[in-house]
């Protein structure tokens, strides 16, 4: 089984986390979770593809300490985090998070928190390439 918090090339399956985060534990009432997956227009621009990157050690090491931040703090009984880097094409997946609890409000309100949490925290930069060429993302909205 995969690792619970993740940066990797590959895309992904929600099924096969959703799966591994059930498997974690037989109290889990509500599963939320929150899929990004890549737009083809942004900020009036078409876009054709993003890449991302990272600083890998220190952006997994924030995922894994904004995991454990969310269980802890909404009383989750497990997350899982998975952002991948590289060119992602439009329609794509980026980043999936799942956040487990017994019940649907605090699962809920710890995938809100953590997809918030990472785009503030965890360093990992977007470019978008679009007919003008090459942007760096630097707004996190």
């Amino acid at each position: 089984m995969n690792a619970p918090v993740r940066i990797q090339q590959a895309d992904f399956s929600q099924d096969e986390e959703i799966r591994a985060l059930r498997s974690s534990s037989k109290r889990m009432g509500g599963i939320a979770t929150f899929l990004g997956c890549a737009r083809d227009f942004s900020e009036g621009r078409n876009v054709s593809e993003i890449s991302f990157d990272a600083y890998g050690s220190m952006a997994l090491a924030e995922m894994n300490k904004l995991r454990n931040e969310a269980i802890e703090k909404f009383g989750l009984l497990d997350a899982r985090i998975v952002h991948r880097l590289g060119t992602v094409q439009c329609g794509e997946n980026i980043v999936f998070i799942a956040a487990g609890a017994q019940h649907r409000a605090p699962a809920l309100q710890a995938c809100h928190w953590l997809i918030d949490e990472l785009k503030q925290r965890v360093p990992i930069w977007k470019k978008e390439t679009t007919p003008q060429g090459e942007t760096w993302v630097t707004s996190h909205p």
